[in-house]
C-alpha cells in the first residue's frame, strides 16, 4: 500500500509526490498522458516560479523576461495604458519542459511516476483508498492511505468522491506564432466577455496569442478575429478549461483537491500554477497518511494562504466588465511604475504601490 496516491503529474502533483518523497514516503503518481503533454496553460508566471524549481532548470526553462504590460480596452491599435516595474516583473517560460522538470524532480525524491496511466475509478474505505488505474498493460488495482487529486479542471478525483466543482469553467484558447519577439511587455486586451485576450513574446521561441471567456460557440471565431488584429497567423493552436472560484470543499475522507482540480487559480488571469505548488507545499507540511483529520488542516492552511488574494482578485475581474469609459478612467490612474505582485493582488494595498503612486503625482 502507498502512503500517497497521486493522480496527475502537472505541476501541483509532481510537486506535492517531491515534497512527500522527501519525507521518505512511498509515493506514487499516476498521468494518463505524457507529462506535459497536451498543452493547455500558458507559460507566463510571476519569478516566484524560480522558489519551485531546481536551479540547474532555470536557463533551459526561461524563453523572455517581461517588465510591464499593455492594457486595451480595444484591438492593436487602440490606445495602451502601461504598467511596468524597473526590473523583471515576470517571465514567460517553456511551459512542457516545466511540467518534465518538475515530474523528474519527483522521481530524484524517490516518487513512482507512472506515465500513460489513466485513473478509471476510486473507493474510500476507513483505512484505505482503492484506486483502479487503466495502464498500457490493462485495468491494474493500487491502494493509498491518502489521494492527493491534481487532475485538472475536469477532475475525476473530484467526482468519483462527490466534491463540488469550481464555481466556474471558462475556456482557454492559446495559439503560437513562431517568429521571434524579445519585447519585454506584454499586451491585454478587455474585449472579450467578462475575461481578456493576451499576446505574449516568448523570445525565440515566438509570440503567444490566446483569450478565454464562458464556454460559448463563438470562442474560436474571437480567436481568429484577435490574432487577425495582429496580423498574425497561428499555429499549434489548443483549448483548455480553466477553473475560476475554489468550491466550499476540497476534501473528503482520505481524499482531497490540490491545483486546478481545487480551483486554486487566480480569478483576474486563470493562472493557477503558483497558487496549485504553494497549496501543494502547505499538504506536504501537514498532511499525514496516517491521520485522515489532517485533511482539514489542509483545508484551513491553504485558505488561510490564499483565499483572501483569490477573494480581491474576484474583485479586479469584475473591473474588465465596467463600461469602457470608466475603465479608461481607472487604467489612467494606476498607469505607470507600479509596486504590484502579480499573484498577489492583496498588494495593491501595498506600502510599495503606494510608494510607487506617489513617485508620479497621483
Amino acid at each position: 500500500m502507498y502512503d500517497f496516491v497521486v493522480v496527475g503529474g502537472g505541476p501541483a502533483g509532481s510537486r506535492f509526490a517531491r515534497r512527500v518523497a522527501e519525507q521518505g514516503f512511498d509515493v506514487v503518481v499516476f498521468e494518463q498522458g505524457s507529462v506535459g503533454k497536451p498543452l493547455a496553460c500558458s507559460g507566463h508566471v510571476s519569478t516566484d516560479i524560480w522558489e519551485f524549481v531546481p536551479e540547474s532548470a532555470h536557463e533551459r526553462l526561461r524563453q523572455n523576461e517581461i517588465r510591464g504590460a499593455r492594457f486595451h480596452t480595444g484591438g492593436p491599435d487602440s490606445e495602451a495604458h502601461r504598467f511596468y516595474k524597473d526590473g523583471v516583473v515576470s517571465n514567460v517560460i517553456d511551459r512542457v519542459e516545466l511540467d518534465r522538470t518538475l515530474a523528474r524532480a519527483a522521481e530524484d525524491a524517490g516518487a513512482e511516476v507512472r506515465e500513460n496511466h489513466t485513473v478509471v475509478g476510486l473507493t474510500e474505505s476507513r483505512d484505505a483508498v482503492t484506486v483502479e488505474v487503466r495502464g498500457p498493460d490493462g485495468l491494474e488495482t493500487h491502494q493509498g492511505r491518502i489521494v492527493a487529486g491534481c487532475d485538472g479542471p475536469n477532475s475525476r478525483v473530484r467526482g468519483e468522491v462527490g466534491l463540488p466543482d469550481p464555481d466556474e469553467l471558462l475556456h482557454g484558447v492559446l495559439g503560437f506564432d513562431p517568429e521571434p519577439d524579445h519585447q519585454d511587455f506584454v499586451d491585454v486586451h478587455l474585449t472579450i466577455p467578462e475575461f481578456f485576450a493576451w499576446r505574449i513574446p516568448r523570445g525565440d521561441a515566438g509570440v503567444e496569442y490566446g483569450l478565454a471567456m464562458a464556454p460559448s460557440e463563438d470562442v474560436n471565431e474571437r480567436y481568429e478575429k484577435f490574432t487577425a488584429g495582429y496580423g498574425a497567423e497561428t499555429d499549434r493552436r489548443c483549448s483548455g478549461l480553466i477553473p475560476i472560484g475554489p468550491p466550499e470543499r476540497t476534501h473528503s475522507g482520505r481524499v482531497f483537491l490540490i491545483g486546478d482540480a481545487a480551483g486554486q487559480n487566480k480569478p483576474f488571469t486563470g493562472g493557477g500554477i503558483i497558487y496549485g505548488m504553494t497549496a501543494a507545499d502547505i499538504a506536504a507540511r501537514v498532511v499525514d497518511p496516517a491521520d485522515p483529520d489532517t485533511l482539514a488542516t489542509y483545508e484551513h492552511e491553504w485558505r488561510d494562504e490564499l483565499e483572501r488574494e483569490i477573494t480581491i482578485g474576484h474583485l479586479l475581474r469584475k473591473g474588465y466588465s465596467i463600461p469602457d469609459g470608466i475603465q479608461e478612467k481607472a487604467m489612467s490612474l494606476f498607469e505607470g511604475e507600479i509596486g504590484v505582485h502579480m499573484d498577489r493582488p492583496t498588494s495593491l494595498f501595498s506600502g510599495e504601490q503606494l510608494r510607487a503612486m506617489l513617485s508620479r503625482g497621483k
